[in-house]
């Protein structure tokens, strides 16, 4: 059983969920794009069982959490701050952090820049930004990233966000979003400003003088949490080799997942479970 919260931290009111014993050690869950909470709706009570407090919000601009509209208030050096002051606020001077497409970006900047705050690491389908820039200069993960450029553009993409987010929400289980899924997740799409919240996590990205979480010519970006990286190879969004953090992380293990897409915890839920149980529950 979960409950549902609000708690305003960095300037702006975070909705969260939470489930688990409130003495257990902190996971928090960060989801990407175009999702809110409940995209770990199959690992929040697992996790819970497993005896961790599990706290997974909605980034600012989703779904219920207080939604900015001006691009600027989504660079994502404000986004790694929401979660760390996040979990100051849930009274912990550090936690797991597990973080999925935009969510594992800001996983990857807190690591990298907040290291206290991060216990353990987790990314799901979301490169180092190491691996992005290095990445983006392949032809194809180009082309696969086209719609970051048409997020650029005024007005259109929030007028597309429902279209796009029913076509991008595709699994590699045929129930991987049922009907039910898809009515919730436009509920969250058409909250007041959520589409504008949304798309500007993009426009941030290109504008603001960052580019895959970190700046263009970095002066660090080594990650000493241990980290495990799970990747669905089927991710339409992302080439594989995005997957590949090692220069930059010094205690890291990959696991690729050959039958899952980039909805990787939807695809395998009990497999990634069970990664995630298990190495959140190693000793470091």
């Amino acid at each position: 059983m979960w409950t549902e919260h609000e708690i305003r931290v960095n300037g702006v009111r975070l909705h969260y969920v939470e489930a688990g014993p409130a003495a257990g050690p902190l996971v928090v869950l960060l989801h990407g794009f175009p999702e809110y909470w409940r995209a770990w709706e199959h690992q929040i009570g697992p996790l819970a069982r497993a005896g961790f407090r599990v706290v997974a919000p909605d980034m600012r601009g989703y779904n219920l959490s207080e939604k900015p509209q001006d691009i600027e208030a989504y660079r994502v050096q404000t986004l790694q701050e929401d979660i760390a002051k996040l979990i100051r606020a849930l009274g912990a001077g550090r936690a797991h952090v597990v973080g999925h497409d935009w969510g594992g970006i800001v996983a990857w900047q807190l690591a990298i820049r907040q290291p206290e705050a991060v216990d353990r690491l987790v990314i799901l389908n979301a490169p180092h930004p190491g691996a992005a820039r290095r990445g983006m200069k392949h032809p194809e993960q180009l082309k696969r990233s086209w719609y970051v450029y048409l997020f650029q553009l005024p007005v259109l993409p929030e007028l597309l966000l429902e279209r796009f987010g029913r076509w991008a929400l595709r699994g590699t289980r045929q129930d991987a979003f049922t009907p039910q899924d898809m009515r919730l997740y436009r509920t969250a799409w058409r909250q007041p400003g959520a589409a504008r919240g949304m798309v500007n996590y993009y426009r941030a990205l290109r504008r603001c003088g960052t580019r895959h979480g970190l700046s263009r010519q970095p002066d660090n970006e080594k990650v000493d949490s241990p980290t495990l990286v799970i990747w669905g190879q089927r991710d339409a969004a992302l080439i594989p080799e995005m997957a590949e953090a090692q220069p930059w992380v010094r205690d890291m293990r990959l696991v690729r997942l050959p039958r899952a897409s980039h909805w990787v915890m939807r695809d395998e839920p009990v497999k990634v479970n069970n990664l995630l149980i298990d190495f959140l529950q190693a000793q470091t």
